[in-house]
């Protein structure tokens, strides 16, 4: 459920940027294609995290399950953060290497440096929510997912595209928003703890049974 919400998401939003032509969805591609690429390393490293987070609660060690997962963190948010730094200024030259079409260029440049203003948030949301996967607490990012993509981002694209900017950044920006919003709610419920406990409360409901 939780990569259906997602991709879902993504096709709605595809939907959305479509009303501006052909070109504006090829750009919208090659952008995130790039971006799906730079942050294959940051997904390794939240999948450590879950694996991290599993052993250690495994081993009742709660409190140094907490700091992995915060280490992993910082390394994550380090490296996206550095791909974003580097691509904000100038990422024509990268898509330049894709097209030579002016108007998917511009789409391609101006999805590029939206979405690497949060790349260092995101890199910290991944790994949050691998964590709650990793406790086997599966239901909680789930929830975030839906109420972050198809409550939030989902809505919002429609109306900053369509009703504001009237142009594709207005997708962008609702993008930008959403993983910003979902490391942001990630980060409280996994500051609260809960996650700690859920698979001893299973084993408890086991041991009933």
């Amino acid at each position: 459920m939780q990569f259906l919400i997602a991709t879902s998401s993504w096709v709605f939003l595809v939907k959305i940027i479509a009303g501006y032509g052909s070109s504006a969805v090829a750009g919208y591609t090659i952008a995130i294609r790039i971006i799906d690429f730079v942050i294959l390393p940051s997904l390794g490293l939240s999948n450590a995290a879950a694996t991290l987070v599993g052993q250690n609660l495994g081993a009742n060690k709660p409190r140094r399950t907490e700091q992995f997962v915060w280490r992993v963190g910082a390394y994550n948010f380090a490296f996206l953060t550095t791909v974003g730094i580097a691509f904000i200024p100038g990422p024509g030259t990268l898509v330049g290497f894709f097209t030579s079409d002016t108007e998917i260029a511009r789409t391609a440049v101006s999805c590029l440096r939206w979405l690497s203003y949060g790349l260092g948030l995101f890199a910290i949301g991944i790994v949050l929510n691998q964590a709650f996967n990793g406790a086997g607490d599966t239901m909680t990012p789930t929830k975030i997912n839906f109420f972050v993509f198809w409550l939030t981002q989902l809505p919002l694209a429609y109306w900053l595209a369509n009703h504001v900017l009237n142009s594709p950044d207005g997708v962008f920006i609702a993008i930008l928003i959403g993983e910003s919003l979902m490391t942001l709610i990630a980060f409280i419920v996994f500051r609260r703890g809960h996650w700690k406990f859920v698979n001893v409360q299973s084993a408890n409901r086991n041991a009933v049974n």
